[in-house]
């Protein structure tokens, strides 16, 4: 089945067509930024706008960065504050036309990587860490994801989230070193590992290609590896939504 795979993040909209069959990309990926402000209706204006980039007019599967219930988001994470209580399906559909499918981004990354990826067949606790904007997360037990847990908007210490403290975004920022960067982000993975026991932790996000500049600040005693989609497994998992 081929389906239209779109993954909005707090600094870009990417999009690609996917096989869901086999959890593959089957065109090149499409990305824009996101609007500054990252209001609803400029947002759907940037969705609506990949769209048609591709031509598209078959279903569309989102990964969306916030709690989404029933297609409605319950927070707002890294984007605009009327999100809130917006029906992000009704809106997205309302603009281009189609049928949409939306849940939290992080959430679909994980489905792509337990279903095709390096959490395929995994038992226990398989957290999927994405590294971006923001520090999202998406849980499994045996296979099965357990949804909307936002680990990233935990406070830490004086920090609103921990996010605000370990988030990719926060290393360019703040121009730290991966050395730095890699030594806060092990601290969040410590506040992970007493609170899940995980058997396997998988990092997604644009930060996961350069797992290799952090790797030795990590000390968990759970295994931790690369997404083995990297920075696509948002678009793959947010096309399986339409199967």
């Amino acid at each position: 089945m081929e389906v239209l795979g779109i993954d909005i993040g707090g600094t870009g909209i990417k999009g690609a067509i996917v096989d869901t069959v086999k959890g593959e990309l089957i065109s090149e990926r499409f990305r824009i930024p996101t609007p500054k402000g990252a209001k609803p209706k400029d947002v759907a204006s940037a969705v609506s706008e990949l769209v048609t980039h591709f031509n598209w007019k078959g279903k569309v599967g989102c990964g969306f960065p916030t709690i989404i219930s029933q297609g409605v988001a319950k927070s707002t994470g890294n984007i605009h504050k009327s999100w809130k209580e917006t029906d992000v399906v009704q809106l997205f559909s309302q603009k281009t036309g189609l049928q949409f499918f939306v849940a939290n981004d992080a959430d679909v990354a994980g489905l792509a990587e337990m279903s095709f990826g390096a959490g395929k067949n995994k038992k226990g606790v398989v957290l999927v860490i994405t590294i971006g904007t923001g520090l999202g997360s998406s849980v499994f037990i045996n296979g099965v994801l357990v949804p909307n847990v936002e680990l990233g908007s935990v406070p830490y210490k004086k920090y609103e989230r921990f996010e605000y403290y370990a988030a990719d975004s926060v290393r360019k920022k703040e121009a730290l070193k991966y050395k730095e960067w890699g030594e806060r982000f092990n601290k969040f993975l410590k506040f992970v590992e007493q609170t899940f026991t995980p058997s396997l932790v998988i990092l997604g996000g644009g930060a996961s290609k350069k797992i290799h500049k952090f790797e030795n600040e990590i000390t968990i005693a759970a295994p931790v590896v690369a997404a083995q989609f990297e920075n696509n497994a948002g678009i793959i998992g947010a096309a399986m939504l339409a199967n």
